[in-house]
C-alpha cells in the first residue's frame, strides 16, 4: 500500500492511464477483427473499407505506445497482404 502522498497520487494516475489504455487496446482489437471478419466472408470491398479504417487506428496505437511500432507495422502489412490476395 502506498504510504506517501506522491505514491498515492501515482497510484491514481496509473489507474486512470490503465483504463484509457484498456479502451484503446480494445478499439485496436475490434478494428483488426472487423478486417478479419470481412476477409472470412470473402467480400473484397468490405475488407478494403475495413482495412482503410483499421490502418490509422493501428498506427495511432503504435504512436501512443499501446503496441510496439514493429508489431503495428507487421499487423498492417499482413492484413493488407490478405486483402490483396483476396482480390487476386
Amino acid at each position: 500500500m502506498a504510504n506517501t502522498k506522491s505514491a498515492k497520487k501515482a497510484t491514481r494516475k496509473i489507474e486512470r492511464r490503465t483504463a484509457v489504455n484498456r479502451m484503446r487496446r480494445s478499439a485496436l482489437r475490434t478494428s483488426i477483427r472487423k478486417v478479419e471478419d470481412a476477409l472470412k466472408t470473402g467480400d473484397k470491398n468490405a475488407a478494403t473499407e475495413a482495412l482503410k479504417k483499421a490502418e490509422p487506428v493501428i498506427a495511432r496505437m503504435a504512436q501512443k505506445g499501446i503496441v510496439h511500432r514493429n508489431t503495428a507495422s507487421r499487423k498492417i502489412s499482413r492484413l493488407a497482404h490478405a486483402v490483396k490476395v483476396l482480390g487476386a
